[in-house]
């Protein structure tokens, strides 16, 4: 243990203090109640529009974070294994009649984990750009065989997939609040188990081969089964996301629902969240999914008939692309560490100035 903490460059999670652990465990129980309740007063357009969507891309965000802000493996095949984790539950659904909806989702996260393995296996050889590349290719090569063979979507004649009825133990989950409560259980849950992941013996490992392989593996970390564990997980994370997305969001979906597009949005909440934090998963995926949602609300309401609207929409996505640029610019760790510097900074305000 010892050993394995030495290669890594931050301090182990297990080690936190006491009293850092239980503020973490009160702060998450506060937001899951506060989320709770939301659910309870919201209206159809918050669920369909806002909060379903922003629970999607945080989880999707969140996978990508265990493998590439706590592992360190570059990934660019996020829309891949989302559409894996999509079909794979959608095909358990319709071939085993009966089959409750949580084992559905978890065997597509499983599905889509073992693409992730075999798509992770390049890892053991190479590294940084050259392994997005490799995990590019499955972006290109899941997509196409999902639409090239009919298997997958039932024979449909537009290749598409479209949500079978929701329910769980009786319960009609088919309705909006339906659908964001379904959500929000596995988000709480996959959020629970990679905290826990990250503070284990395993989180240490994760660290240890992204901060030096070399230095991990002198320390005695097994660096083949560290990566393919990493993408493992992640990409189990990632397929429950997808089929989320598919099912509790859009409804009906085809392999062009997670292009190449869908990787880059799930890798800018990474980014601009910040590597290697749960909680910017969150964060960026308030970002990336809340925040043009406001600017356009904003730009109707003042601009709407003195501005043609193509016009208006091309403005709304510079202003998008400048505030991320001068976000980074200002915090280039992501919102995340921006928030904790402002919190440090309030906890001895006034004293500091």
């Amino acid at each position: 243990m010892s050993s394995l903490a030495a290669a890594v460059s931050v301090p182990a999670p297990v080690l936190l203090p006491l009293h850092r652990t239980s503020t973490g465990l009160v702060t998450g129980l506060g937001l899951l109640a506060v989320a709770v309740l939301a659910g309870l007063a919201v209206d159809d357009y918050w669920f369909n529009a806002i909060l379903i969507p922003f629970l999607i891309m945080a989880l999707a965000g969140l996978g990508l974070n265990l493998l590439t802000g706590y592992a360190g493996q570059a990934s660019l095949g996020t829309g891949a294994f989302m559409a894996v984790g999509a079909y794979a539950t959608y095909n358990l659904l319709l071939r085993l009649p009966g089959l409750p909806l949580p084992f559905a989702l978890v065997g597509g996260g499983l599905f889509a984990a073992a693409a992730g393995v075999l798509f992770g296996l390049p890892s053991l050889r190479i590294k940084g750009f050259y392994l997005t590349a490799s995990t590019l290719a499955a972006q290109f090569l899941l997509p196409w065989a999902f639409n090239q063979y009919g298997w997958f979507s039932n024979y449909t004649t537009s290749g598409s997939i479209s949500a079978p009825r929701l329910e769980f133990a009786g319960l009609d989950l088919s309705t909006p609040q339906g659908r964001y409560f379904v959500t929000l259980a596995a988000v709480a849950v996959l959020t629970w188990l990679s905290i826990n992941l990250v503070r284990s013996q395993a989180g240490l490992a994760f660290m240890a081969v992204r901060d030096m392989d070399t230095a991990a593996a002198v320390a005695g970390v097994p660096i083949a089964r560290t990566k393919l564990t990493a993408f493992a997980v992640s990409s189990f994370v990632i397929g429950v996301a997808g089929a989320l997305w598919a099912f509790a969001y859009l409804g009906t979906v085809d392999s062009r629902s997670f292009d190449l597009d869908r990787s880059f949005t799930v890798l800018f909440i990474v980014i601009i969240g910040g590597m290697g934090s749960i909680a910017g998963a969150f964060v960026g995926s308030a970002f990336v999914i809340l925040l043009p949602i406001l600017i356009s609300n904003v730009a109707t309401t003042f601009f709407a008939g003195a501005v043609d609207a193509g016009q208006l929409e091309n403005l709304q996505k510079i202003l998008f692309g400048a505030l991320i640029v001068v976000l980074l610019i200002k915090e280039p760790a992501g919102l995340a560490a921006l928030f904790a510097k402002f919190r440090r900074r309030l906890a001895t305000w006034p004293l500091r100035p």
